[in-house]
């Protein structure tokens, strides 16, 4: 018998007389509760979903797996121990044996250990995981209101407290309730006022009563906004690179409606994944698709479009999963999932989805017009008037066709006869190669220098010449399809020169002397007389307008003889950054001089011009009407007025508001990336389809859309949404989920705390319609939301994370609302509702570090520097500092919960930041004009201001004792008193003492600073 034979029959003895003393000793072992995590944490990366990574070909999160036949012996033998390798592996002491390895760096406790050997001896009972499966309506379970229940919420808290020997928190003090009920549903402190009217009202339906007006706030939207903004990471900037700006308020205000309107959640889903393919898109649908666009993008130049096509794929299904589905599927980018049941094609399947949206890889994204219902009619009115004068300036009449055929006879004997001159030689300084057309355009190509000389030679074509003309071309093939080899299409000519030799002789060159430059557009700042002025560091440019022909047209002093002669041009371009010619072309004219570039008229024209009136086409009639007409001057009248509406137009259109939607296009192939390899083709193409152990897609014969995994993700079968979804709202009202991984609710998740209680929720949500409104209501009507946050310290030491809900929990305020409650104690609040992002104050030079381009941060003024938090302006690279200091996300990926820190540097934003001086001086005057006569009533009348309560005698003690001690330092120190009092835009109170008005600031500010003030308890 070997040596291991032996042990394990020694140890199958020891098993069974185990097993028999401890099989009744204790409660079944639930799977999914206490196995799964277990076999999670342990076992699943080497014996789990990732079959290019499973070893032993021993799979372990599927029964059929633990339970297959491996070669004469299996893993799990359900009730029988004795032959279960599973077992043996983990009490073996053998290190070639025992599992997990040693070099894992994982070990199983004895305890854990013990529970595998119960479960395998009880049977070892599978479940599936339990998000995995569709939430059952769980049983409430009995209680009555005498035990402190006021709904089924209740009952599920309670029976579990019974269980773990708790008893609950009795009810806050209506002060605390009215107080936690105006943070977690309005975002705001409640008004004195309003605790006032709570207060008195003895009312049994008081408390619901204060539940429906909160909810009924038009602020409710604004504080779920602050929420969902997280969870979709919505920002100002585009994130990447330079952190460039973007329009996408109207994003924000169309969450916070749809929050304040209760739109039911399955179509708010449906809205923001594919509202623009609905069957009657509005714009309201169409600005929630922008949802898609809200991912970080890139406009650095030098970046590869594959690549990041590839990067926005991959952010898309992250967000969209962890946000609705709370997966993480993200993992099986570059591998099947090591934990859960999501494979690579799940991955990439799900990104193709979103493979339609219609995006930039590499640049800005296409901002949208979006006007709203009184805009549109505004925008309607321009267009019908410019129509209507448009039409009458097209219609000919008598007396325009007069005028026309005397305006030709003018121009015809103007007009330039020119004749290209065929080059027979062409280089480039640079080594660039020259393409000679046969009509004589020359386009560049191969090296591109940051400056260049070209020397053209081309031989004389008239006897006389009186004027050269530069003809610039754009072609497909130069950058932005400009005229230039500059990266936007343009280039510069900083000079041009020019020889006549005769051909028999080329040594015996003569320079040509060009005067009077003239052009049809030149760029401000770079006329055309700068390519003759001598002077090289001066030049002619067209921008904006690269993807036009452009020409230059230069007289030649004197008129030269030039038969028989050979021209020798060259073309000098010493601007930098490539800004040289791309293609070109040069003619020359024997026309009596003064020559000009085409008298301002288009070569289109001037080509017409040079055709017989009755040679030319009904096309070439046409067009040379249509440009009459917009110089014509009997016409002028019209066309200024014409000229005036579209300035008007277009100024009203910068009015109007853009921002970002989703627009479909034809699908982008989709296919698995090998290890997420974006530069490999080798991969499998793959359709749009969901995770294949998911309930699947309603859709036969088509590819499936977005807006069919929009309707997928709250279908009622789909086990996870509604769970996601009320476990995101009970961590508004509770300060953590029932599963407390707000973005995993898989094997690597915690598992809920009250399961029957989620699943009795989850389908709570679905039976109501989706109704936000309601789940929210039901969570804060509950007994166990109005519990006391208060614990003594046998209840912290037995539950200190608040675990089984025995009381409430406290916990400081988010970043936003920390600002916005110190300006609603000042009254500088302002309550305005949506509109673009505001620049509250920041300090100097914070931006300094971002390029591409510089810029610098300004401040808003007026109202828009006192709105709330939710509407700062939002940059990813550099977040406003106060909402870093307390914790506020870059929003760079999906935020399903902020970290809640204590720092000192908390402590010195509210005592030191711009904003909380400037609210701490203001509320000082309120303090002084409104308080009342002496020192002891305004601070009773401040505490009420900030807290809704009276202050106690000690509290009382030592803020009089600091009114005392800073009223003596300003008043010996009026220079430092008036620096504090004028922090910020808001007036100084000038008819206050300035000492005084210090005193009471540096007072108020300690109130501003109390722990709490910014918590929610």
């Amino acid at each position: 018998m070997s040596r291991r034979s032996l042990i394990r029959v020694v140890g199958l003895v020891s098993l069974i007389v185990c097993f028999a003393r401890t099989a009744t000793a204790a409660a079944p072992v639930d799977f999914n509760r206490q196995i799964r995590p277990i076999l999670s944490a342990n076992c699943f990366a080497c014996h789990g979903p990732d079959a290019a990574e499973r070893q032993g070909n021993l799979r372990l999160d599927t029964k059929e797996g633990a339970t297959a036949d491996l070669g004469g012996y299996v893993a799990l033998s359900p009730g029988k121990p004795q032959y279960s390798e599973l077992v043996w592996r983990i009490i073996s002491s053998d290190p070639e044996e025992v599992m997990p390895p040693p070099d894992s760096g994982k070990k199983l406790t004895p305890d854990q250990i013990d529970l595998i050997r119960r479960w395998v001896f009880e049977g070892a009972k599978w479940q599936e995981h339990w998000s995995y499966s569709k939430p059952a309506r769980s049983a409430v379970p009995s209680a009555s209101a005498a035990q402190g229940v006021a709904n089924p919420i209740d009952s599920f808290v309670r029976a579990r407290l019974v269980e773990v020997g708790l008893s609950p928190a009795p009810e806050a003090d209506r002060v605390t309730l009215v107080r936690r009920l105006s943070f977690d549903l309005t975002g705001l402190p409640p008004s004195p006022r309003q605790v006032d009217a709570f207060l008195q009202d003895q009312a049994p339906q008081a408390y619901e009563n204060l539940v429906d007006r909160l909810l009924a706030s038009p602020h409710y939207g604004e504080r779920m906004a602050m929420y969902w903004l997280d969870l979709v990471r919505f920002a100002d900037t585009n994130g990447y690179h330079g952190d460039n700006h973007r329009d996408i308020a109207l994003y924000r205000d169309y969450v916070i409606q749809a929050f304040n309107q209760n739109k039911p959640f399955d179509r708010f889903t449906v809205e923001q994944l594919a509202g623009d393919l609905l069957p009657n898109a509005t714009r309201e649908t169409r600005v929630a698709s922008g949802y898609n666009h809200l991912l970080m993008t890139t406009r650095e130049g030098g970046a590869q479009a594959k690549e990041y096509l590839a990067k926005y794929a991959a952010d898309r299904v992250r967000n969209a999963s962890s946000l609705w589905l709370g997966a993480t599927l993200g993992c099986a980018e570059c591998h099947d999932h090591k934990f859960d049941p999501f494979l690579t094609r799940d991955f990439y399947s799900f990104a193709a989805f979103f493979a339609d949206i219609k995006e930039v890889a590499v640049g800005p994204q296409e901002q949208v017009l979006m006007p709203d219902d009184v805009e549109a009619n505004r925008l309607a009115q321009f267009d019908q008037q410019i129509a209507a004068l448009r039409k009458l300036i097209e219609t000919s009449t008598p007396e325009l066709e007069a005028a026309q055929v005397e305006w030709e006879k003018t121009v015809h004997n103007e007009l330039a006869d020119w004749k290209p001159l065929k080059p027979s030689g062409a280089v480039a300084a640079s080594g660039a190669s020259f393409t000679i057309a046969n009509d004589g355009t020359m386009l560049l190509g191969g090296t591109t220098a940051e400056s260049d000389i070209y020397t053209i030679v081309a031989p004389a074509n008239l006897p006389d010449i009186s004027a050269l003309r530069l003809e610039v071309l754009p072609d497909n093939s130069l950058p932005g399809k400009g005229s230039g080899r500059a990266a936007n299409g343009n280039f510069v000519l900083s000079e041009i020169r020019c020889t006549i030799a005769p051909k028999a002789n080329p040594a015996a060159a003569t320079p040509l002397v060009l005067q009077e430059a003239s052009t049809d557009f030149a760029q401000d700042g770079l006329p055309v007389s700068a390519a003759i002025d001598n002077n090289p560091a001066t030049g002619w440019g067209v921008a904006p307008q690269m993807t036009k022909q452009h020409v230059a047209v230069f007289e030649i002093q004197g008129g030269p003889p030039a038969a028989e002669a050979v021209l020798t041009f060259e073309l000098l371009q010493n601007h930098g950054n490539s800004h040289n010619l791309g293609r070109f072309r040069v003619s020359a004219t024997d026309s009596p001089q003064p020559v000009r570039a085409n008298q301002g008229l288009p070569n289109e024209v001037v080509e017409i011009l040079r055709v017989a009136n009755d040679a030319r086409t009904p096309q070439q009639k046409q067009a040379l009407a249509a440009h009459y007409r917009s110089i014509a001057p009997l016409l002028a009248p019209m066309r200024q007025s014409l000229l005036e509406l579209e300035q008007a137009k277009a100024d009203f259109v910068k009015s109007v508001p853009t921002t970002l939607v989703s627009m479909s296009t034809q699908p982008r192939t989709m296919r698995i990336l090998p290890r997420g390899n974006w530069l490999s083709d080798s991969g499998e193409v793959v359709a749009p389809a969901v995770p294949a152990f998911l309930p699947p897609l309603a859709v036969k014969d088509r590819p499936a859309t977005r807006l069919d995994l929009a309707r997928w993700m709250t279908d009622p079968d789909n086990p996870l949404v509604a769970r996601v979804a009320v476990n995101r709202l009970w961590k508004l009202a509770f300060g953590q989920g029932i599963v407390k991984t707000l973005d995993d609710f898989g094997s690597q998740g915690v598992a809920p705390t009250h399961p029957e209680l989620l699943d009795w929720l989850a389908n709570e949500f679905i039976e109501s319609g989706w109704d936000v409104k309601h789940m929210l209501k039901l969570m804060v009507m509950s007994a166990t939301y109005r519990q006391s946050s208060a614990a003594g310290e046998p209840l912290r030491q037995a539950d200190p994370y608040n675990k089984w809900l025995a009381r409430q929990s406290r916990f400081r305020l988010d970043a936003e609302m920390v600002r916005d409650n110190a300006l609603a104690i000042s009254g500088l609040l302002q309550l305005k509702i949506g509109g673009p992002s505001v620049k509250p104050y920041q300090p100097r030079g914070y931006w300094a570090h971002l390029n591409f381009p510089v810029r610098e941060y300004e401040s808003d003024h007026g109202e828009n520097q006192y709105r709330r938090g939710l509407y700062t302006y939002w940059a990813r690279t550099f977040l406003h500092p106060s909402l870093l200091a307390f914790d506020a996300p870059t929003r760079e990926e999906c935020a399903v919960e902020r970290p809640r820190s204590n720092t000192p540097l908390q402590a010195l934003v509210l005592l030191n930041d711009p904003t909380y001086v400037e609210v701490a001086r203001v509320f000082a005057r309120r303090v002084l004009v409104e308080g009342g006569a002496n020192a002891g009533e305004r601070l009773r009348w401040a505490y009420r201001q900030t807290l809704s309560r009276e202050p106690n005698s000690e509290e009382l003690s030592v803020l009089t004792g600091l009114l005392d001690k800073h009223r003596a330092e300003y008043a010996a120190e009026q220079a430092a008193a008036r620096q504090l009092i004028s922090a910020g835009e808001a007036p100084v109170a000038a008819e206050l003492d300035p000492a005084e008005l210090a005193a009471w600031t540096s007072v108020v500010r300690v109130l501003l600073n109390l722990h709490e003030t910014i918590t929610r308890t």
